[in-house]
């Protein structure tokens, strides 16, 4: 098995020999512009992962990872449109750079361009390759229409669960499945190493909004108490609503309308967070998701020494400061 350099050595090679030099340049411009912009390209290494792991050469399936690739940063030129977001990943977002019309233009032939490396070099399965991105992608729709949908009411926790498994956690896993798909997996082990993908990403998300507040700014490389600061609705203020009792509820309802004392907000709510025990509530959903990411990977037959790439990629995910 390749190790997790090694595969994004791999991609990012292959990136770099992607053009898009078709007219009119201005709908390809932005195209190269956010595949240029960097990343992790934690989601292309999966499929790839997951195609190796059931014994497919990880460099056969560089167009269906290039696939995935292409259709999150579709989802991501969208988001930061409606998001009406200046900045991603330390540059420009192409709607500020360029303008939203060509921005929304760009972003869905990006789509349209994502189906056609799914389809290259003659997968095997190409109905249910087609069938997994089809449902994943709507998948992702619906949980980015939650999420507005959570700007006007405050939802529950349960509620918000589901949005992030929808708008992030089901890419991760719908990347995983196509790898095994690619790989031949048999439909038990390619609904396991699904499952693992999708836990995993909902416990990174969870640890993301544990780290904005519990964690130490050095490591989590922004500054803490920012999601605070913002009211932005996560998994810690939404449970500390559910568990607060009235005086605990009217004063963290008080601090969600100041904007004028950020310091004494941000350790006034993470006060609130410890007593009401959304914190608590917080880190254990968290390891309930990464339980279940480990019990469906234990599930897939093969030697777990084949699978220690995976649960590379799970430590490397979730070995922030917990």
């Amino acid at each position: 098995m390749h190790s997790i350099p090694e595969l994004s050595q791999l991609f990012n090679h292959y990136l770099q020999e992607q053009h898009f030099n078709r007219k009119p340049i201005s709908l390809y411009e932005p195209v190269s512009y956010i595949l240029g912009l960097g990343g992790k390209h934690l989601r292309p290494q999966l499929v790839m992962m997951s195609a190796e792991l059931f014994g497919r050469n990880p460099a056969e399936v560089l167009p269906q990872s290039f696939a995935v690739e292409l259709f999150h940063n579709f989802s991501l030129i969208h988001d930061d449109i409606m998001d009406e977001a200046p900045i991603r990943r330390g540059k420009e977002t192409v709607h500020k750079k360029y303008n939203r019309n060509t921005a929304i233009l760009s972003g869905d032939v990006m789509l349209v361009y994502a189906y056609e490396y799914l389809l290259k070099n003659n997968p095997p399965s190409p109905g249910s390759l087609v069938s997994v991105f089809n449902q994943t992608a709507i998948e992702v729709c619906e949980g980015q229409q939650l999420d507005l949908e959570f700007e006007s009411l405050i939802p529950s926790a349960e509620a918000y669960i589901e949005m992030i498994t929808l708008k992030t956690a089901v890419l991760l896993g719908g990347a995983l499945r196509i790898g095994a798909i690619m790989g031949g997996a048999s439909e038990s082990d390619a609904h396991h190493i699904y499952e693992f993908g999708k836990n995993t990403g909902i416990a990174f998300q969870l640890l993301d909004d544990i780290l904005d507040t519990f964690g130490n700014a050095e490591e989590f490389g922004k500054r803490i108490g920012g999601d605070i600061i913002q009211n932005k609705k996560t998994i810690l203020l939404l449970g500390a609503l559910q568990r607060a009792n009235r005086e605990q509820a009217a004063e963290l309802h008080s601090w969600l309308s100041r904007s004028n004392d950020e310091t004494g907000k941000i350790a006034a709510v993470k006060n609130i967070f410890i007593d009401t025990g959304a914190e608590s509530y917080a880190r254990d959903l968290l390891n309930t998701y990464h339980q279940k990411a480990s019990e469906a990977l234990h599930a897939v037959q093969m030697a777990p020494e084949k699978k220690e790439v995976l649960t590379a990629f799970a430590d490397l995910m979730l070995r922030r400061t917990r």
